[in-house]
């Protein structure tokens, strides 16, 4: 069974016990735009609403799962700039507001309100990742309850190194990598290998390139065993424990740090930008430095040749 959207893909499968959710922008390596992320919500909600379905997997078309937000493609601008063309969530969500107002309705709502909500679907979620997963694509990934990813994985928040912010606006990055690693990661914006991933434990598997999609389903399927409502609770126990770490409140908290950091450069600039720029310190886009791997015994390691 098959549903029709514009940027994702949507079908049940194994008589409608494991639902597949396909990012489908491959030219712009999956960034999310707000179309993109619209769907995907109600895709999301379709899934849970399902109660045969028992495991969600989510994938991404072409050679990367997802790059992070839509910054800048035609798409995008299309989508938030006045005209008939722009997506209806812009004129919501304090999307009529001006300044710091804004920013905050507009990613309060669609990058940190609904990541959580995915978060805490009542189904089983199934990330399965390949190619740079770089700052949203880290959140979307994250808000799975299992990542499985193929050798060509790198996982990165390049935010405060090319845009002069801290960390991404659903900020699980302590649980998932560690608190020390978090600031260098942070700090330098390195990457980390799929193999990394699956030593510190954020990655539960690691496939061949040419097995993902096969490897990912038989993992779903061999998920999918369980009774739905014992599946349900394990992820319960183990997202209590995590909130009673926490978690929410530090996802607030971390969230109002991104969105005081957007005002700075927003008073900086006088409102022309919401993070920093070249007249304000930032490195040119035709000058940013490659994303390298992070390692224990050089400060910068080599750039890995064909990514």
């Amino acid at each position: 069974m098959t549903s029709t959207y514009q940027w994702i893909e949507y079908e049940t499968i194994d008589g409608g016990v494991i639902a597949v959710i396909t990012l489908n922008r491959p030219r712009q390596r999956n960034a999310q735009s707000r179309g993109l992320l619209v769907e995907l919500d109600h895709a999301f909600e379709k899934a849970a609403a399902d109660d045969d379905v028992r495991v969600i997997v989510l994938r991404g078309a072409g050679t990367s799962f997802s790059a992070g937000h839509d910054l800048g493609s035609a798409q995008q601008r299309l989508e938030k700039d006045p005209g008939p063309g722009q997506h209806p969530t812009y004129r919501s969500w304090g999307g009529t507001k001006a300044g710091i107002e804004r920013m905050w309705g507009q990613e309060h709502e669609f990058y940190l309100t609904r990541t959580k909500r995915w978060r805490d679907l009542q189904k089983i979620t199934i990330a399965s990742v390949q190619g740079p997963v770089y700052a949203a694509g880290l959140m979307l990934m994250w808000s799975c309850d299992l990542i499985v990813a193929d050798e060509t994985a790198t996982f990165a928040d390049v935010v405060g190194t090319r845009l002069g912010m801290c960390g991404v606006e659903y900020f699980a990055h302590p649980w998932e990598l560690g608190f020390r690693r978090t600031k260098d990661l942070l700090l330098t914006g390195d990457a980390l290998t799929s193999d990394e991933a699956f030593r510190i434990g954020m990655v539960s598997r690691v496939f061949a390139s040419s097995d993902l999609a096969e490897s990912t389903l038989a993992y779903a399927r061999r998920i999918a065993e369980l009774p739905a409502f014992t599946s349900a609770m394990i992820k319960n126990q183990v997202n209590q424990a995590q909130d009673a770490q926490g978690f929410p409140q530090a996802l607030q908290a971390a969230f109002t740090l991104h969105e005081l950091n957007h005002a700075q450069w927003l008073i900086l600039s006088s409102g022309a930008a919401t993070v920093q720029t070249p007249e304000f310190g930032g490195r040119p886009l035709d000058q940013q430095l490659p994303i390298v791997p992070t390692a224990k015994n050089v400060v910068r390691s080599a750039p890995v040749v064909g990514r």
